[in-house]
């Protein structure tokens, strides 16, 4: 059996990283791209994290693994305690050789030497390409991570929704009337709008949405895609965007509602009000990666009829202290 040689990231794999991507996850594909876009141009990008297995004797990929250290960028917060390991996979015909197994445990040395206390699959907050491990449709890549000491920390959903059929609920179009009568606005942003709802969505909801939202604009031109909810006061109370990530117009999100107004009903009128807009615009289907089944999110998303498409886990390794080199 030829020997494995492990290396680094050169010019010319990333063709071939993308086609392995294909022919060892099947279900999740990814294009040159979009490869660009969350490996080599994500700002934390070592090659050093880019690790690659290949076939000694002819160079042949077999195998890789990224690896990125924790680091704030683009105004997103990460914590700088942690690393995260965002994609990789082994190619079905070189599995069984340990090949795997040796990538992650690089990985981990990686980050560990990078000063990263513990190691995260996947969900890295800049740019992850899924939010965790697939277990259903990857049983060997769960038994892989285990092996490697990972744990199972939390367990979002994936949901979707067709819209071929979709229309407003009447109970929602009457209990926005009622809110517009209390002085409340849900309105499709303008460029005026932007600078407040990033602030709000960072400041109140995640650090990170305020960046999606500003991305999205810079990427679509189309700020209208953000519906804004505003109090009677004026003030910004909640968003909902779709077309944000990577500008896949079916994908819905981010979208929340400030704390201290939840109760009244504003997350169900955005959500209705998007959807409505995305059905505008000939959208299929709604969709997203990222939830808690049993959050309130995730119960206003059941009720508004999404369904779960898929499971991810969302899996953690301690990693000890790297060794002292100058003992």
């Amino acid at each position: 059996m030829p020997a494995v040689i492990y290396r680094t990231f050169e010019p010319g794999d990333t063709d071939r990283l993308v086609a392995l991507v294909s022919e060892g996850m099947p279900a999740d594909p990814v294009s040159r791209e979009w490869f660009v876009e969350y490996v080599l141009l994500d700002p934390n990008f070592d090659p050093a994290g880019l690790i690659v297995a290949a076939d000694a004797s002819d160079g042949a990929v077999l195998g890789f693994v990224y690896a990125v250290r924790g680091r704030a960028t683009n105004g997103i917060p990460v914590d700088p305690d942690g690393g995260w390991i965002t994609i990789g996979t082994v190619a079905p015909a070189a599995r069984g050789r340990g090949i795997g197994t040796e990538l992650l445990e690089r990985a981990k040395r990686f980050l560990q030497a990078q000063g990263s206390h513990w190691a995260v699959f996947s969900g890295y907050p800049p740019a992850y390409f899924l939010p965790g491990l697939d277990a259903e449709t990857y049983p060997a890549g769960l038994r892989l991570l285990e092996r490697c000491g990972f744990t199972t920390v939390s367990r979002p959903v994936a949901m979707d929704l067709g819209l071929a059929s979709y229309r407003s609920p009447e109970d929602v179009v009457a209990r926005r009337t009622a809110r517009e009568a209390e002085g409340y606005s849900f309105i499709p942003a303008v460029a005026d709008d932007l600078p407040e709802v990033i602030s709000f969505a960072a400041d109140r909801l995640a650090p990170d949405w305020g960046e999606v939202i500003r991305e999205a604009v810079v990427r679509s031109g189309r700020p209208d895609r953000v519906v804004v909810a505003r109090e009677p006061t004026g003030a910004v109370v909640g968003f909902a965007t779709y077309g944000a990530y990577r500008g896949v117009l079916e994908r819905f999100g981010p979208f929340g509602v400030d704390e201290r107004c939840r109760g009244l009903g504003l997350g169900k009128i955005l959500l209705h009000a998007t959807l409505t807009r995305m059905r505008g615009e000939s959208a299929h289907s709604a969709w997203f990666l990222w939830t808690g089944l049993q959050s309130a999110a995730g119960r206003l998303y059941v009720d508004a009829g999404f369904t779960v498409t898929r499971t991810f886990n969302v899996m953690r390794a301690p990693l000890d202290p790297a060794p002292d080199i100058r003992r």
